[in-house]
């Protein structure tokens, strides 16, 4: 009797990508703020990502895998990540910003989420051996009345959404829409260069101190050009 040859394991599939997302968001986010940032252990199936109110950030990437990530956070949020990393940057309170529209609020944020997205992209790298690229962060300050939703070219698309918590429980959320894909391990490999953890923190507190120290002028954001730009 021949025995049917045994199917490769899959290994990676899309709740395994955002798995390591997740994870990326709350190392970053706990070194960067040291606010105890933790997200749920349900995740929603959603058929389209959005960006919402109060401050809608996003970011495509592309490469092995195409795909797009979303989070949106509320003003009191936005408000608590900000202040904490400012205030563990040693910046003192009364130089803060005080609204979250503020500029500098919008250029802290969006640091924050490249940093996060870098991460999740290194992890790719080394992980899956393959490679993906990134675009710049786009921050948007959204009115209450704006729901923006950000289609992107993809074949299969899957999406998903996450929720987080920081340490005074203000809730922000995590969106991500891929193609559908599963990676399957065609043989047995080490992960390459995988770096120092102590180098990780300190790359990212030198990253983002800089961004806080001298912030690059926000230009104004022209909305029809950017919507223009995502095709909508």
């Amino acid at each position: 009797m021949v025995k049917k040859a045994l199917e490769p394991a899959v290994v990676y599939g899309t709740e395994d990508l955002l798995t390591s997302l997740c994870n990326s968001v709350t190392r970053v986010l706990n070194v960067a703020t040291q606010c105890q940032i933790h997200y749920s252990g349900m995740v929603q199936r959603i058929t389209k990502t959005c960006l919402k109110p109060d401050i809608g950030c996003f970011v495509l990437f592309d490469g092995g895998f195409s795909g797009l990530v979303v989070i949106n956070f509320s003003a009191a949020t936005a408000m608590e990540l900000y202040e904490s990393y400012m205030l563990n940057m040693g910046m003192p309170k009364s130089e803060l910003a005080s609204a979250h529209t503020s500029d500098e609020v919008s250029n802290i944020m969006g640091e924050l989420m490249n940093q996060i997205v870098g991460d999740f992209t290194g992890k790719v790298r080394r992980e899956l051996q393959t490679y993906i690229t990134q675009n710049q962060p786009k921050m948007l300050v959204l009115n209450k009345q704006v729901m923006l939703s950000v289609d992107t070219h993809l074949d299969k698309p899957e999406a998903r959404r996450v929720t987080f918590y920081t340490g005074s429980n203000n809730i922000f959320y995590l969106e991500l829409a891929i193609d559908r894909t599963e990676f399957i391990k065609l043989h047995d490999f080490e992960a390459n260069d995988v770096p120092n953890p102590d180098e990780l923190i300190a790359q990212t507190h030198a990253a983002l101190s800089a961004s806080a120290a001298a912030p690059a002028a926000a230009e104004p954001v022209d909305h029809d050009e950017l919507l223009k730009s995502l095709g909508m």
